[in-house]
């Protein structure tokens, strides 16, 4: 036995050493696995790619994990794997994050830079972050491919996005439209529904009349938005209106002329409020498609500032929070206000900055996600589909599955109510719109007859991978949508649009799975499966497997004003990263949240220890013995031992080809502590301690076959666990006689790494 184990063991002098001689092997790379893997089954998963905007959490934590589990339970089992790392730019939320802090350093805007030196300070923060986050995978003991790594804004994927941008512009998928979308006040861009956090406020429901003369009541939480109404609606079969449908009514409005028509929508619910509704097409996407049914004109009264642009002195030009307060005095004033009731209200805010999203009607860029395309490739190569049709039909059929399927549900609700998605951005960081402009006269919006429309007539519109040639074009100062670029991330990695590069790895996609959070699930899973289906005709990934959130002790959301959260990489220094893992995995299924402290992290530092010091009693207690000579002379009950280990392992394996790695690695927990360490551990005891026979006769044959049972239940052990507790095995695995591959002087012939031993079974 090796010194070494005399000692406790220490993950923080261990962990650095042992990922080093994992990265010096080359075995990250399929394409380096010892030559037994030539002919293996190939298996890919890309990891999500995290936002360059600070550093990894806990739920990060867990996925690397679940990840890293699959890839060397994949490796241990024959397969080639390959597991792409990289990053996002995350482009509203990091040009955000350093926006502030050149405001708060300098009390300078973007504008006053200027783009081109906001993007220099944008990239070089994303670099520090990028380098602060490679070092949080590294430490989580990842086998990933880092000869692969990727950006979602670096060149080859910018290469891909034009392309794709070109190709849906081409079939009339991507169009520009004036609609009403999603006004981020504070960022001073559009941001889509993904982008929206809902926040429940305590606010006031509003009961009033337009005028004494208008003979309907409406009801609602914002009264300063009726400012800009164009209709009343009312469900088609509610006899307390139908006399009033169809007509028509004028007034002036807090200092505004308005006029209402009365429509009937089946949208409107006959139960909320009077039953009656206020429709403002130009601030409610709900509002504006009931405008395009019925033929309503759209009248703007907010701007991109969250100010009044009509109404009163009391009311023109305040913030929508004071002009509210300004409308309400005026309808109490004349008598309009017949009642106020306090209720909770969800609030949209931009989860980025925070600010209150107001629906403004602004022009941008579209993926029409309803229209009709001529597909090229794939099972509908020919046929005249739409994007929601592939995206259905991709989990429908079951080319991709969902683990647990209850979320396929979730996943098909979400795409029945898919609006379509406003891609273009009004910042600077990102991928710009590969459009460009030759004006035959400023572009600007007019109204015709109550409606608003773009002079596109007028305007020269260019769109390819490559700038025009020729005087007077103009890029369009948008970026575009970061889902945009991320959708492309399973098949940008692995080298499209370089079909020569794309050949060479196609057998690795569709990718074998997916593993993020159910969070995600209709953002970034969805709009990949919508981006694959298209482009390649193929679903993105075959499986995708959901992981739940992860939250502190007691329950609650971790967050930092509840100062609860708990930091992976002090954790790591503290407690050694299989600590961590096993904390984050155990007891926890696919879908599920979980909880995690300091105290789950501790107490599988403790098991780690107890794996130490079983390797150190089976070591001490089998030296000289020849394992290779087999159980031929085993003792019926070490006999009856190895059986009850093979049928738990072949149960743990059943485990782990159908992702229940938190069953797995409860039951390799609770043998390695619990029965082997505990009772046979303890049983041996005895039995090592016979001693030679009387006259210089060999030892007895009890003895033999414990020690032969011990080491190779120990070995066996130790490649079960490696893909869960990977630091601390490859440790042991370096010691074990005639296997270890990483240790010096350990006395064995150095063969293999663990991570590419075969799996026990």
């Amino acid at each position: 036995m090796n010194d070494i184990f005399l000692k406790p063991y220490n993950p923080v002098e261990t962990e650095d050493r042992i990922y080093d001689s994992w990265e010096k092997s080359g075995y990250f790379d399929y394409e380096k696995l010892p030559k037994r893997y030539a002919d293996g089954q190939p298996f890919s998963i890309v990891l999500p790619p995290p936002n360059v905007t600070g550093t990894l959490h806990m739920g990060s934590a867990l996925m690397l994990a679940i990840e890293d589990i699959m890839v060397r339970y994949a490796r241990m089992t024959g397969k080639r794997t390959m597991w792409i790392p990289g990053t996002d730019h995350a482009a509203i939320a990091t040009q955000s994050k350093v926006e502030k802090e050149i405001s708060k350093k300098e009390g300078k805007s973007r504008h006053d830079l200027g783009r081109e030196e906001l993007l220099r300070r944008i990239d070089i923060f994303a670099k520090e972050s990028h380098d602060v986050i490679v070092k949080q995978v590294r430490k989580m003991g990842c086998s990933i491919d880092w000869s692969r790594e990727a950006f979602t804004l670096d060149e080859k994927r910018n290469l891909a996005v034009r392309t794709v941008f070109k190709k849906m512009f081409d079939d009339g998928i991507i169009y520009r439209g004036f609609r009403v979308v999603n006004w981020d006040p504070k960022g001073q861009t559009t941001i889509s529904d993904d982008e929206i956090v809902y926040e429940t406020r305590k606010t006031k429901l509003y009961t009033f009349k337009y005028s004494k003369d208008i003979p309907i009541s409406i009801s609602t939480t914002r009264p300063e938005t009726k400012l800009g109404d164009t209709a009343i609606a009312v469900h088609p079969d509610d006899a307390r209106f139908a006399k009033y449908i169809g007509k028509e009514f004028s007034t002036v409005f807090a200092g505004e002329p308005i006029h209402l028509k009365v429509i009937s929508d089946i949208s409107v619910e006959k139960d909320f409020g009077t039953g009656a509704l206020g429709v403002t097409p130009a601030h409610s996407a709900i509002d504006w498609e009931m405008s395009q049914k019925n033929n309503l004109p759209l009248k703007q009264v907010i701007n991109e500032y969250g100010k009044m642009m009509v109404g009163n002195d009391s009311i023109m030009g305040k913030k929508t929070a004071e002009a509210r307060e300004a409308v309400v005095e005026w309808l109490r004033a004349e008598g309009l206000l017949e009642k106020e009731e306090d209720i909770e209200h969800n609030i949209a805010l931009a989860e980025r900055t925070g600010g209150v999203v107001e629906p403004l009607p602004k022009l941008q860029w579209f993926v029409g996600v309803n229209k009709k395309f001529r597909a090229q490739k794939g099972k509908f190569a020919g046929k005249e589909v739409t994007l929601k049709e592939l995206m259905h039909d991709a989990v429908e059929s079951g080319d991709t599955k969902m683990i647990p399927d209850r979320f396929e549900k979730t996943y098909i609700h979400w795409i029945d109510n898919l609006r379509d998605w406003c891609i273009s951005r009004q910042i600077w960081y990102g991928h710009r719109v590969p459009v460009w402009y030759r004006e035959v006269e400023s572009e600007k919006l007019k109204e015709e007859s109550g409606k608003w429309k773009a002079e596109s007539e007028k305007l020269e519109i260019y769109c390819d991978i490559n700038p025009p040639k020729g005087e007077g074009w103009k890029q369009d100062e948008d970026t575009l949508d970061t889902w945009f670029s991320s959708g492309l991330w399973t098949f940008s990695t692995l080298g499209w649009p370089d079909e020569k590069e794309f050949s060479k790895y196609k057998e690795f996609h569709p990718n074998t799975i997916l593993e993020t959070g159910w969070d995600i699930l209709p953002f970034w899973v969805a709009r990949m499966i919508l981006m694959s289906t298209y482009v390649l005709g193929e679903v993105p990934f075959k499986s995708v497997y959901l992981h739940g959130l992860v939250r502190d002790a007691q329950g609650r959301k971790i967050s930092k004003s509840l100062g609860n959260n708990v930091e992976p990489l002090d954790m790591i220094a503290k407690y050694g990263a299989d600590a961590v893992r096993v904390s984050l995995i155990i007891g926890v299924g696919p879908g599920n949240d979980s909880k995690i402290g300091e105290d789950k992290i501790k107490a599988y530092k403790l098991f780690a220890n107890k794996l130490w010091n079983i390797t150190r009693f089976i070591l001490s207690g089998t030296e000289g013995c020849n394992y290779d000579v087999g159980f031929d002379k085993s003792t019926e009950k070490d006999l009856a031992l190895k059986e009850e280990f093979s049928a738990i392992l072949k149960d743990i394996t059943s485990d782990m080809e159908n992702f229940r790695y938190y069953l797995a690695g409860d039951k390799l927990y609770q043998y390695a502590w619990h029965r082997l360490a505990d009772v046979l551990l303890e049983e041996s005891k005895a039995i090592l301690s016979s001693g030679i026979i009387a006259n210089g006769a060999p030892e007895s044959p009890e003895k033999t076959s414990r020690q032969q049972f011990l080491l190779d239940t120990l070995i066996k052990l130790v490649r079960a666990l490696h893909p869960f507790m990977p630091y601390i095995t490859e440790e042991i695995w370096a010691y074990l006689p005639g296997v270890g591959g990483s240790a010096e002087k350990s006395g064995k012939d150095v063969k293999e790494l663990l991570m590419v031993s075969e799996w026990p079974l």
